[in-house]
């Protein structure tokens, strides 16, 4: 470990994350995202986007035996994923440098699922470090695109699940419909009960047409700023994020 980075340890200590000191650092939109993923062992996953491996990690910390890749397209993010891959023992577990939008062959229609938590910044002020900005503003990779390319990694009946903006819930489900996802099941993410949800995590089938549903929600604080008992086990305990 460098002294430009941080061992940082999620999930009450069970996955252990080394990022950098200054620029993306995890938060705990991958741990929810982890959460919410209904994988089995044995199944194929890829962590698109996987900066340096939070999700994925959470996801094998609760789920044993799947086979995961990580796609990053910053090359010092990737070691650090490939790093933790070390840090929290796991097997089958690789990193590749790569650009998701042009993504390596083999990775094509190749898993059973695919998670992702994407860019979310649409406009205004890019941040002025070059790795945040690549970390959080759309640019080329705009939500359409991501799916698109998430979607093309799948097998078919496969499932994609992200976490976004509850403000761009319409622009996502537009983009899956244009690609013949369906099956769509959406879970909104409220600061506290009474607030609008500020995050959504969407999870829909390729290749599938059943009807979207809204689940229940996850209400994250009290009103005392406290997690939520449903939170908590999430953050903390390695819990599902349940229907």
């Amino acid at each position: 470990m460098s002294e430009d980075t941080t061992d940082d340890r999620l999930l009450d200590g069970r996955v252990i994350v080394r990022q950098p000191v200054n620029g993306y650092r995890a938060a705990i939109d991958p741990v929810l995202l982890a959460a919410a993923v209904r994988a089995k062992p044995g199944q194929n996953v890829l962590d698109a986007g996987c900066g340096t491996g939070a999700a994925m990690f959470c996801l094998a910390a609760r789920v044993p035996g799947l086979k995961l890749t990580g796609l990053e397209i910053q090359q010092y993010h990737a070691v650090l994923a490939g790093e933790g891959v070390a840090l929290n023992k796991l097997t089958h577990t690789y990193i590749c440098v790569g650009d998701l939008l042009h993504p390596p062959p083999d990775l094509l229609n190749a898993f059973d699922i695919v998670l992702t938590n994407p860019p979310y910044g649409d406009g205004g002020t890019p941040p002025p470090d070059a790795s945040l900005a690549i970390a959080h503003m759309e640019g080329e990779a705009d939500v359409a695109a991501w799916i698109t390319a998430c979607l093309a990694c799948l097998k078919s009946k496969g499932r994609l699940v992200m976490i976004h903006r509850a403000d761009r819930l319409s622009d996502i489900l537009a983009a899956l419909h244009a690609k013949n996802a369906g099956d769509i099941r959406i879970i909104p993410i409220f600061p506290k009960a009474g607030a609008p949800a500020r995050r959504v995590i969407v999870d829909a089938g390729k290749d599938r047409r059943s009807p979207d549903t809204v689940l229940p929600g996850l209400v994250l604080h009290e009103a005392d700023g406290k997690y939520t008992a449903s939170a908590d086990a999430i953050l903390r305990q390695a819990g599902v994020l349940a229907d």
